[in-house]
């Protein structure tokens, strides 16, 4: 088997997205809109809400754009991922594992990070559970969009 040379293969890179992106973050939103598994976010305004309150970064695998993550710093000891996709001709790679893993090592020292997803989307539970996220609740109507969505937590031992 002949090695990847560091030509063939550029890792998974993070790039803050700021309000210049918006077009860009939109694109990607619309890319997974049209299921009642994702509540995309559509409207430049929420964008704009978002970039100042949150941390959102474009997601790029060899210099394509390929989805984007959010979260919300809620206090010291807990933080909210308010938004992970990735678009559908680059789901099942694993990029959306790496993504969170790297966020996980950034925030170990934080207590709790939890994130809402619906019911159904059988593959991002299962991902976000083996990475250690548990579910604790389920809420219907949680968006405002008639479809519920299950609260999941990962918690760091001892400190819950």
């Amino acid at each position: 088997m002949e090695a990847i040379t560091n030509q063939e293969y550029k890792p998974i890179q993070l790039k803050e997205a700021t309000m210049t992106d918006i077009p860009t973050l939109l694109w990607l939103e619309r890319s997974v809109a049209g299921t009642n598994l994702y509540s995309p976010m559509l409207d430049e305004n929420e964008w704009k809400e978002e970039l100042q309150k949150n941390k959102v970064y474009l997601i790029e695998k060899n210099n394509v754009i390929v989805g984007n993550l959010s979260y919300e710093r809620k206090s010291n000891d807990h933080v909210y991922i308010s938004g992970l996709i990735i678009i559908p001709e680059f789901q099942g790679q694993g990029i959306a594992r790496e993504v969170l893993t790297r966020l996980l090592k950034e925030l170990k020292d934080v207590k709790r990070v939890d994130l809402v997803t619906h019911p159904d989307n059988h593959k991002a539970i299962q991902l976000y559970q083996s990475l250690g996220f548990i579910v604790e609740s389920r809420k219907e109507n949680y968006f405002g969009d008639g479809e519920p969505r299950l609260i999941l937590a990962n918690k760091k031992s001892g400190q819950v």
